[in-house]
């Protein structure tokens, strides 16, 4: 007696959702703990997240498509943070500790790993929200969502990063209200490097992406949790409270657009 075997299109879904899933599984642990134990968490999750958007981006577009992700957030990245180190360009002053460890041109691993977590997710959030624009304003739009989003994410994460001793801005003021460890000039440097990636992004994915797309719902799945859920960990457990007020403002307009765009769906 012989099984069928699953259908193609299964296994693509499932390997993202697979990914997905320990990604929140890891994320949940990170504020129960602490020391050597935390950073080896955030390893885990920028790896898992890495993971997840390479893989999402072949299945769903083909390998040229993920191994053009791969390569061109890993690039991007370097060079947006390496520039700020040696200039304080787009982004303000700021110093890496050493519990980072090994580094490209100053540039810790871990954090184009954390580019390479978000900026797909990003860039597919920032589709589906341009998706009822008219097509000759369609891409400008959806990088400009896309753009956002990625930036919001930052919002979320540098004030836990600061907290966890892992960089310090030189100059922290005027941040945010309610943020008093983060530069404004970080915000704006990450809205000016995430229009960039995600300008790029696009692009590679129209000149590359092949056959039909598999759905996104691993991706954000792991881009709600690094926000949201990060806004939870903040206000519940690492006593972040202004961060997490400004995680749950900022994803304010973009679950009215999904919300408008899922009642216009069903009509």
């Amino acid at each position: 007696m012989t099984t069928a075997a699953p259908p193609r299109g299964g296994v693509r879904q499932a390997v993202p959702w697979a990914l997905a899933g320990l990604l929140v599984l890891t994320a949940i642990a990170y504020p129960l703990t602490d020391g050597g134990t935390r950073d080896a968490v955030s390893w885990t999750i920028v790896l898992l997240g890495g993971a997840l958007s390479v893989t999402h981006a072949g299945l769903s577009r083909g390998a040229r498509t993920g191994a053009g992700v791969l390569l061109l957030v890993l690039v991007t990245s370097i060079g947006f943070e390496a520039l700020g180190l040696a200039t304080g360009f787009p982004y303000g002053s700021w110093t890496y500790s050493s519990v980072l460890g090994p580094t490209l041109l100053g540039v810790p691993f871990l954090v184009p790993l954390a580019w390479l977590m978000m900026a797909w997710p990003s860039w597919l959030l920032g589709a589906r929200l341009a998706a009822p624009v008219r097509p000759g304003r369609r891409r400008a739009a959806r990088i400009a969502w896309a753009a956002g989003v990625f930036a919001a994410w930052d919002v979320v994460l540098d004030p836990q990063m600061v907290d966890a001793g892992y960089w310090t801005w030189e100059h922290p003021t005027p941040g945010l209200p309610g943020i008093d460890t983060v530069p404004l000039t970080n915000l704006a440097g990450w809205l000016l490097a995430g229009a960039v990636l995600m300008t790029l992004l696009d692009l590679l994915v129209e000149r590359t992406a092949t056959g039909p797309a598999i759905g996104a719902g691993a991706p954000f799945l792991a881009l709600g949790w690094m926000t949201l859920g990060g806004a939870l960990a903040h206000a519940g457990w690492l006593d972040l409270p202004g961060s997490a007020a400004w995680g749950a403002v900022l994803a304010v307009p973009v679950l009215a657009v999904l919300a408008r765009q899922a009642a216009r769906s069903r009509r």
